[in-house]
């Protein structure tokens, strides 16, 4: 358990420890290999979701994963500039000398394979006039890398102002971490989820998260229900997670789901999930708090690329269950089955 020493030294002014269940997922298989997921949830229903649909795709060899990389973003606002386009075409031609001045502040993270990759520079039209952002990209290997990040866009800050005469202004990383995207597929055999109809009505609800943002919200909420109990289990910043699958949710200009279901050529159910996914083993809460690292070793991970797929494997499964639930016997049955049993506790308490 979290001591209150130790979590003296995480946050401000603390007057206790608030514990919140931590449950193992079971059933499923990622890229052929068996997978035990921590998973840390205050919600009924929502481990146990995980290991049923699970166990329903197993006979199509579980759930496959990709991921796109490591890589995150911090953004340098630049402001007061009368010729933007000149500023931006500066900043591109001091592009290599960026890259050395950003890989000497964290000089840790190149030696590990990671450091500055590349710039990119845009020109922003606001409420407020014209601004330029620069983005500097890094790849931080298996740290989450806000405080990398952070720290070489207020060390490259001023040098920034002394070459193109501008004022910065905000200096920090972004959390649509669209470089760093995880992905996750399965097949769930027509036999295995009760036959076409349930397909079909399962579909038409996948659809309707596509096409409408009221439906998107609470659809991306239950896949989030499974990414964000894998992420408060390891110590990951479950916030950051948020504010990123959402963002990239809505990055076509209207609000969708992070999700799309397919029939494939034999009439199976086909789930693909494609979402930002900034997650580390390093630095945080993941090597501190006991219960994270508790959590790691259950996952026998020693790479963040790993957790960012068996991250985005958890959340698919979900929404498989989530979808099968509405499209069949409602979402309640489950969740209210559960609930009782929080019921019964609250008045056993109380008697």
């Amino acid at each position: 358990n979290l001591q209150s020493e130790t979590a003296n030294g995480m946050v401000e002014n603390v007057i206790g420890v608030m514990g919140i269940p931590l449950g193992v997922a079971t059933n499923l298989i990622l890229d052929g290999q068996e997978m035990l997921v921590p998973m840390a949830t205050e919600e009924s229903s929502v481990i146990a979701a995980v290991c049923n649909a699970a166990k329903q795709c197993r006979s199509s060899g579980g759930v496959f994963s990709s991921v796109s990389g490591t890589e995150m973003i911090a953004q340098i606002q630049l402001l007061g500039l009368p010729h933007p386009h000149q500023a931006r075409q500066i900043l591109l031609e001091k592009k290599d000398q960026i890259g050395k001045i950003c890989d000497a502040i964290d000089p840790l993270l190149l030696e590990n394979g990671g450091g500055f990759r590349d710039l990119e520079v845009r020109i922003l039209e606001t409420r407020g006039g014209t601004m330029v952002i620069a983005h500097l990209v890094v790849d931080t290997r298996d740290a989450m890398g806000a405080n990398a990040v952070n720290s070489m866009a207020e060390g490259l800050a001023p040098e920034i102002e002394n070459w193109t005469g501008g004022r910065v202004n905000l200096r920090i990383l972004s959390n649509l971490a669209d470089r760093r995207l995880a992905r996750a597929r399965a097949v769930w055999k027509l036999e295995d989820i009760g036959g076409e109809k349930v397909r079909d009505d399962m579909l038409a609800a996948s659809w309707f998260a596509e096409a409408d943002p009221y439906r998107a919200a609470t659809h991306n909420k239950g896949i989030m229900n499974g990414v964000s109990a894998v992420a408060l289990a390891t110590g990951n910043d479950t916030r950051a997670l948020e504010a990123g699958a959402h963002a990239y949710a809505a990055r076509s200009g209207q609000y969708s789901s992070l999700s799309r279901w397919e029939c494939d050529q034999n009439g199976n159910l086909v789930g693909m999930l494609e979402m930002p996914m900034a997650v580390g083993l390093i630095g945080g809460a993941t090597k501190v708090h006991p219960m994270a690292k508790i959590s790691l070793k259950i996952l026998k991970t020693q790479k963040a690329e790993k957790l960012a797929q068996v991250m985005a494997a958890v959340g698919l499964v979900q929404n498989f269950s989530a979808l099968k639930a509405l499209a069949t016997t409602g979402i309640q049955k489950g969740h209210m089955a559960l609930h009782s049993k929080n019921i019964a506790m609250m008045v056993g308490a109380m008697g």
